[in-house]
């Protein structure tokens, strides 16, 4: 009980300070101190301060992913269906880029982008596993497939926004290009 106790104070804490200062500019020390523990005890329950970034936000993806599957309309055709969870999805993905890392790091970091890469693959993981359990969804023989080129093709456009927009307009013009430019067809290939 204990521990559970203490990674939730370490994780609390690691999630207000990132989402305050960013990923980079928060340090173990000021995590430990906001933790009220010592900075000996994160790292006997978390391997580095990125560790307790990549659970932050798996915990993060894995709730909104699956809230976003629970509540969306199952009342319109299959194809808004699928645009919807994944425009919502892709929102998600933004807002942990813009809340917990930051992007001028995600740009600037070879760190941050493997562990940005890293991340999208699980993400990826993720939502196959969500939208395949979703009954709504018409699947055939050739529906995984497809719905993995979907997700993968719409999470490296979407990712990619962290490379090359300079600011939070640019991103807003990406995703509104994304939306009405190349997710109809990406979502047409995956349904038919």
């Amino acid at each position: 009980m204990v521990t559970d106790t203490t990674t939730e104070s370490i994780k609390q804490a690691a999630r207000e300070l990132y989402r305050k200062f960013g990923y980079h500019k928060t340090s173990v020390n000021e995590i430990a101190k906001r933790a009220k523990v010592a900075k000996a005890t994160i790292y006997k329950y978390f391997d580095s301060k990125e560790a307790i970034l990549q659970v932050l936000l798996m915990d993060y993806i894995r709730q909104s992913v699956d809230d976003l599957i629970q509540n969306s309309a199952t009342d319109i055709d299959e194809e808004k269906h699928l645009t919807n969870l994944i425009m919502k999805t892709s929102r998600l993905s933004y807002t942990v880029c813009n809340e917990f890392i930051g992007w001028d790091f995600i740009r600037e970091s070879a760190n941050a982008q493997d562990f940005l890469k890293k991340l999208s693959n699980e993400l990826e993981e993720l939502l196959y596993k969500s939208f395949t359990g979703v009954s709504e969804l018409h699947i055939n023989d050739t529906f995984p497939a497809r719905l993995r080129f979907l997700i993968k093709s719409s999470k490296s456009i979407v990712f990619s926004f962290a490379f090359t927009s300079v600011s939070d307009s640019d991103v807003r013009k990406n995703f509104v290009s994304f939306q009405k430019e190349i997710l109809p067809y990406l979502v047409k290939a995956a349904l038919k």
